[in-house]
């Protein structure tokens, strides 16, 4: 069997917390899954044990013994969480959503008892406001001056 490039061996302490942690209160999956990785891996399990023992992939457990040897000095349970996910850029700024407020707090278009998000959102292409936007991001937006 070749040698681990990343060990685990968690102190005392981090053992009790990671038990602690999957034992107790509501957390993603993923979060309990790393703790269980980490559990497991001190336990000297292989990898191939712990991908059948949690239904996870040999990347899943190489990425969670990696970051474990980087983090060596970090609290155990900050180890768990994730990092931020970059994401779509945001496309509405405060600026788009100061002009969603005024448009929906005006008196409503001539045949319409009210402003619709179709509506708004045309009336922002019209504006010049935004070149285009989907419904769901005017609703975002609404639902944020409220």
């Amino acid at each position: 069997m070749p040698k681990k490039v990343y060990r685990v061996q968690l102190t005392v302490e981090e053992r009790e917390r990671l038990e602690t942690y999957v034992k107790q209160g509501k957390k993603s999956a993923r979060a309990m899954n790393r703790a269980r990785i980490l559990l497991l891996a001190d336990e000297q399990h292989s990898d191939e044990e712990i991908m059948e023992a949690l239904g996870i992939s040999r990347q899943t457990v190489f990425k969670v013994r990696k970051k474990y040897n980087e983090s060596k000095n970090a609290n155990i349970l900050t180890i768990l969480q994730e990092s931020p996910r970059p994401g779509q850029p945001v496309k509405l700024d405060s600026r788009v959503e100061a002009h969603v407020a005024m448009i929906a707090c005006s008196e409503a278009p001539e045949g319409a008892a009210r402003w619709t998000l179709h509506m708004i959102a045309a009336r922002l292409v019209e504006l010049k406001v935004v070149d285009s936007i989907c419904l769901e991001s005017v609703r975002k937006a609404l639902k944020k001056t409220n």
